[in-house]
């Protein structure tokens, strides 16, 4: 019960005991009154002489008793009105917090001991006081602490905020140590109640949370900053060991080396993610992690999600596959690079999870609003399942499937964690079905921005209407029926060569128009239908569907197919190939461009076609400074074959002198070195002749939230983060290449010097 509930209770209880002392009273009234009425009859009745000595007796008992009645009834009344009014001021003064009365004249009608204990010892202090002295006693006997105001101000306006109609409470800081906080209220009548809560406590505990607070800030700091430290000093060393490995697996090897040096590199990205994953952990705890949204490729996001997961599903026979909505548009607006962090996440443990059979990734959605998608993205599996026991923490921190003792599955168990964080900042939610022994089913719904509409479907131009589909999986093959029928397109389903080679035969390849064959087939596989096909003088066009294309490379039945495509399609490739395909201008030929996957490297050291040299040309200077020698040499080894002048400098003060030695075209400039460091240096070039011009790209370790912003705001160009990866260094070098320098490609070896 609080304190304005008892004071309530208590008042109404008087309030009670004075109406019955108000009714005993009138009551009391009308007895002496009828007793008065009584004696008046009787002196009537005795000058008339019609009364007796009985009657005279009678009715003086008769008032007698009225007279005691009344009496007793007035004094229970008081009795009660007297323990109601001494409960109440009892309540009153048993409450710690002060407790007034001041009349319209602002003077004291009743106050509680805890509202007069500041006043002991002062005489003056009694019931009839004005709240101006009051006020006045606190500044002069120094009972209050006004802080650095005059007393006369802080006297006047303490007395001034009675003036308004709503007083607003105020806090005072008395001399014995407590703080007492004012709620003064206007009553009926011009009364002003007054109560004088004391806040001391809470005020302490406030300051000890306070202090906690910023014991847990600087705490968090030297979290972020250990982690900081931890992620570069352990990157540094990283680039060396994936780099090497990664260089390693590019040279001749025998199948027991190819083998050790793909479990180092491996082993020493698997590392990285587990560093990756504690980093972001770390970022989303301390409320560090800023989403970038931009326009990005849903349908194609995951496309290359499913493909670098691709070989690890390979190795076990497990179906990758895509069902993308035909009604959904594919680009929207969120940040691409989390969205990618999450679907691989869930990907990546729908592989890990899942010994055979298949995972599928759903995209479903509905228009809440224009311009606008509510999508749903399930990833499901034929994995392994979780129990229900374990279904209520899988999203919690360092959460496994498998007890620690039997662990079967490695992993830091953040993975689903920073997964739910990350969906929520998104302004989305996650959920899981799943059963054990039958495979998990984890989706989440997301409302995004759409960009653009859905890709066109409907009839194709008349000359393509049959379509023969041949595909082992009854999932992919329904998958991709519905899309080929969304497109108005006739289809035959078969599930091997042999099938849909007798359903050519049997028409003499008349009324099909297309054949679109798995490579991956039991018996025969796509390219020997190519070949039957073709043997059997069939001139229908085949395009084949092939979860590896690199892997076909050089087979000579290719020159049967009119194309390859990634598995799982996507609906834009199929789309624009269908397309050609209804072109009567078509030529026969494969399709260069779509042999090799698309996004697919296509020139074993860049990822693209490697750009032609300019003859005459001269080569491009690139100066790397790095202070550690292993980096140094992966770096050299990355770049090994490029026609370009290499220059090293070991430090920021050699970065600087080699500058103005050689005017390189490019400088890749690590950011953590002893002496001059990479920004110190940067900065430094920045102020020399052409130093403003020439593109900067940081290599560094570094990878905590905002360290690309202040790197960028040191006046560097571009960011990468060790450990190196190839594709990007060549990338990045090919970007900033000045014209009139030869194409890095050209095929001559690197001046290296310094």
């Amino acid at each position: 019960m609080t304190l304005f509930d008892k004071l309530t209770q208590e008042r109404r209880l008087r309030l009670t005991a004075e109406r019955r002392l108000d009714f005993c009273q009138r009551e009391r009234d009308a007895a002496l009154a009828q007793i008065d009425a009584l004696r008046s009859e009787m002196a009537q009745l005795r000058r008339q002489g019609r009364t007796s000595a009985l009657d005279e007796a009678l009715h003086a008992a008769a008032l007698e008793s009225i007279q005691l009645r009344a009496r007793a009834e007035t004094e229970t009344a008081q009795r009660s009105a007297t323990q109601a009014e001494r409960r109440l001021w009892d309540s009153i003064n048993t409450i710690r917090d002060g407790f007034a009365v001041f009349n319209a004249r602002q003077e004291l009608v009743i106050a509680n001991q805890a509202y007069l204990g500041v006043f002991s010892g002062i005489p003056e202090v009694q019931i009839g006081i004005t709240y101006r002295r009051l006020v006045e006693i606190l500044a002069h006997e120094e009972r209050v602490l006004p802080g650095d105001e005059p007393r006369e101000a802080w006297i006047d306006a303490m007395v001034a905020r009675w003036d308004v109609d709503r007083i607003e409470p105020v806090t005072l800081f008395f001399a014995r140590g407590d703080i007492a906080r004012i709620h003064d209220r206007r009553a009926r009548g011009g009364d002003i109640v007054s109560l004088v809560r004391d806040i001391t406590d809470q005020q302490r505990h406030a300051a000890e949370l306070e202090e906690a607070r910023e014991r847990a800030e600087a705490a968090n700091r030297a979290k972020s900053a250990f982690l900081a430290n931890m992620s570069h000093e352990i990157r540094t060393p990283m680039n060396g060991v994936v780099g090497m490995a990664e260089l390693l697996c590019d040279t001749p090897l025998s199948s027991e080396q190819k083998l050790y040096a793909d479990t180092i590199r491996s082993s020493g990205e698997a590392l990285l993610n587990i560093i990756n994953d504690v980093l972001d952990y770390s970022k989303i705890e301390a409320d560090k992690l800023v989403l970038h949204p931009e326009p990005f490729d849903l349908e194609r996001c995951i496309h290359e999600v499913l493909i670098l997961l691709q070989a690890g599903a390979r190795n076990r026979d497990i179906a990758l596959l895509l069902d993308y909505d035909l009604s959904l548009p594919r680009r929207y607006r969120a940040d691409p690079g989390r969205m990618r962090q999450v679907l691989t996440n869930l990907i990546g443990n729908a592989v890990k999870f899942t010994e055979a059979g298949h995972v599928l990734i759903r995209v479903t959605g509905v228009e809440p609003s224009a311009g606008r998608r509510t999508l749903t993205v399930t990833v499901e599996d034929t994995g392994i399942g979780i129990a229900p026991e374990h279904t209520t923490r899988i999203f919690s921190e360092f959460a496994q499937v498998d007890d620690q003792s039997s662990r079967k599955f490695e992993g830091t168990g953040l993975g689903l964690a920073i997964t739910r964080r990350l969906i929520a900042l998104m302004g989305g939610e996650i959920w899981l079905e799943s059963e054990p022994g039958k495979g998990s089913s984890f989706a989440f719904s997301l409302t995004l921005p759409c960009i653009g509409d859905a890709d066109a479907s409907g009839p194709l131009a008349p000359s393509l209407r049959h379509v023969v589909l041949v595909d082992p999986h009854p999932l992919g093959r329904a998958i991709l029926e519905r899309q080929l029928q969304g497109q108005g397109l006739e289809v035959t389903p078969c599930d091997t060569a042999q099938q849909a080679l007798a359903l050519l035969q049997a028409v003499r390849g008349r009324g099909v128009d297309l054949v679109l064959a798995d490579a991956e087939l039991a018996g025969q596989s796509g390219l020997d239908l190519a070949r039957a096909l073709h043997e059997a003088g069939h001139d229908v066009p085949l395009i084949l569907l092939s979860a590896n294309p690199a892997a076909l490379r050089g087979e000579p039945a290719l020159s049967q197919v009119r194309a390859v495509l990634q598995k799982p399609v996507l609906r834009h490739d199929l789309r624009h190939q269908l397309a050609r395909l209804s072109d009567p201008d078509a030529t026969d030929a494969p399709d260069p461009d779509i042999i090799a996957a698309p996004d697919m490297p296509t020139a074993p050291e860049t990822g693209r076609p490697a750009p032609k040299c300019q003859t005459g040309a001269r080569c491009m200077r690139i100066l790397a400074a790095e202070d550690n020698k292993t980096n140094r040499l992966v770096f050299s080894r990355m770049v090994d074959g490029l026609a370009i002048e290499l220059t090293f400098a070991e430090d920021g003060e050699q970065a600087v002198a080699a500058f103005r030695d050689t005017k390189p075209d490019l400088i890749f400039m690590d950011i953590s070195m002893p002496g001059m460091d990479g920004r110190s240096a940067t900065r430094a070039i920045r102020q020399m002749p052409g130093g403003a011009q020439v593109p900067i790209v940081a290599l560094t370790a570094h990878a905590m939230a905002g360290d690309e912003d202040e790197i960028l705001a040191a006046g560097l160009d571009h960011v990468l983060t060790k450990p190196l990866k190839k594709p990007l260094l060549l990338d990045v070098i090919d970007r900033y290449r000045p014209e009139g320098t030869r194409a890095p490609q050209g095929g001559a070896d690197p001046v290296t010097q310094g």
